[in-house]
């Protein structure tokens, strides 16, 4: 969104950009690398970067973690930032990293899923965070209770191929995605 007023140009930028905008590259280090030419606005960064979103992984499976990254880094913006093996160690994870997105599973050691997501919507831990959750649970019930822990999206493991970039892509943008593997709910 741009609003321009006298000399001063008011910018909205997607999930991930004032992240770049502030650190900035080599020369432009910590300033808003904005400039116009021909009277448009434009970046510094390439079109890719204006998509950034930074994910954490958290499951307590090994090989599923490492198949997800492989989903993910496919794209071209997208950094997974972190792993976690639990609820508790997912915690700490986002109030260190200040991930966009978490890719949370349920069914996990010391904290589960849904006890995470609750704390993590409860303490506010990053602003503008988003929960996925990419479970085995294909349940209407189960996909319920992580809606009403605050998760944004719900992903049934057996499906993860298909409907993964997808769900990550929705709720970065804050956009609810749900899929369970019997049938596809909507998505806006």
């Amino acid at each position: 969104m741009l609003v321009f007023a006298g000399t001063h140009l008011r910018v909205a930028f997607p999930v991930g950009v004032s992240r770049l905008l502030a650190a900035g590259t080599g020369e432009n280090e910590g300033k808003a690398c904005i400039e116009t030419v021909s009277g448009r606005f434009l970046t510094k960064f390439g079109a890719e970067d204006l998509m950034a979103v930074r994910i954490l992984l958290v499951d307590d499976h090994p090989v599923v973690r490492q198949g997800l990254r492989t989903l993910l880094e496919g794209r071209t913006g997208w950094e997974v930032v972190g792993e976690a093996s639990d609820g508790t160690e997912a915690l700490v994870k986002v109030e260190s990293l200040q991930p966009d997105v978490v890719v949370l599973d349920i069914t996990m050691p010391r904290m589960n899923g849904l006890d995470a997501c609750r704390l993590i919507r409860q303490k506010k831990m990053a602003p503008g965070l988003e929960v996925l959750f990419v479970t085995q649970h294909d349940s209407p019930q189960m996909m319920g209770e992580a809606l009403d822990a605050g998760a944004k999206g719900y992903v049934v493991k057996s499906n993860a191929a298909r409907d993964l970039l997808d769900a990550v892509e929705a709720v970065s943008q804050h956009r609810v995605f749900t899929a369970l593997a019997r049938r596809q709910q909507a998505s806006c």
